[in-house]
């Protein structure tokens, strides 16, 4: 926008600049200020109806309405989240693109599927952790394993014999069952599914002989005595099963693994919005409807500073690259 007065051009910057003087400033339009009622575009890398889906589709309606805008979820699935991963981190820092993801693109798939199109540290801006979730090292009822240390000395004693179902190759369940295998100096034979529910649907008709399964998806079937839990990996134990140990109480140390969820934003974004955003997620966190929904997925919500997500991500990343490279896993 240009004014002409007396042969000279004011640009907007300067009339703003000018109202600001005058005692004006009001005169600014509110659409300047983000989001201004624009639409923002939340990407799940992720088909729906998974956790991360549901329950980011749940703070995005309550984000929407603190903002006064409108937020769309897009599903752009595949390559294990890193398609959705990539769309985002070449998409415009301006806070209209947001990814509500998960450990795996962020932190897991990088170190296996060679260069790919984004950096999925220096790519983003963290916003913040949604939440967390532990997960059971579980089998068959029928299967002789009572404790991790039975367990293992079956592995040692059948080298490259007993197998552990997936949700697939480069997933935070494979990972779980080779840092098992590294810590506890036995080999496993790793099978993938397309998915936890075939997965988890093999290990309890015994086709494999153990798997570390998300505890919203196992917990029935523990208490109904369908799989036996022998350890959990959160690092301490959980309300739903007081009796079963973690897995450092069962003598593996450092043995504390949680899948978590979060959102980023497009590197660049500026610090005002990560930081108007953050503040939003945090307190749509506190609702006692996303509070119950996270319960009933199995998800332990967590909120925090944008730093606390990054600090999380780059050491999760340094731990799975190592486990990665130490096992040459390759992806499938």
């Amino acid at each position: 926008m240009h004014i002409k007065e007396t042969g000279t051009s004011i640009s907007r910057r300067n009339l703003l600049a000018l109202a600001a003087a005058t005692g004006l400033a009001p005169l600014a339009h509110a659409e300047d200020k983000w989001p201004g009622g624009k639409l923002i575009t939340w990407v799940v890398p992720y088909p729906p109806g998974g956790s991360t889906d549901v329950l980011g589709r749940n703070v995005a309606q309550r984000v929407s309405t603190a903002l006064a805008t409108n937020i769309i979820v897009e599903n752009r699935a595949g390559a294990t989240g890193t398609i959705g991963a990539a769309y985002v981190a070449k998409s415009a820092p301006d806070g209209y693109t947001l990814l509500g993801t998960s450990i795996g693109p962020q932190a897991i798939a990088p170190h296996l599927m060679g260069k790919l199109s984004y950096d999925p540290i220096a790519g983003f801006e963290p916003v913040v952790t949604i939440g967390t979730i532990p997960h059971i090292l579980v089998v068959g009822a029928r299967q002789p394993f009572h404790t991790v240390a039975d367990l293992i000395a079956a592995a040692k004693a059948q080298p490259g014999k007993l197998a552990y179902a997936s949700g697939g190759s480069g997933t935070i369940l494979q990972m779980q069952g080779e840092l098992l295998a590294q810590q506890a100096g036995v080999k496993f034979i790793h099978v993938p599914y397309k998915g936890d529910t075939p997965a988890l649907q093999d290990t309890l008709g015994e086709q494999t002989n153990f798997m570390f399964a998300p505890v919203a998806a196992a917990l029935q079937h523990v208490q109904s005595g369908k799989l036996r839990a022998l350890a959990v990996t959160s690092g301490s134990r959980l309300k739903a099963l007081p009796d079963v140990p973690t897995m450092g109480e069962a003598g593996l140390k450092n043995f504390v693994v949680e899948q978590w969820q979060a959102v980023f934003a497009p590197a660049g974004t500026p610090a005002e919005i990560v930081g108007r955003l953050n503040a939003e997620i945090n307190k749509s966190l506190k609702d006692a409807e996303v509070i119950a929904l996270a319960d009933r997925l199995g998800v332990t919500l967590v909120g925090g500073t944008p730093k606390q997500l990054g600090d999380m991500q780059k050491a999760d990343s340094a731990k799975w690259a190592k486990v990665i490279r130490d096992g040459n896993i390759k992806a499938d």
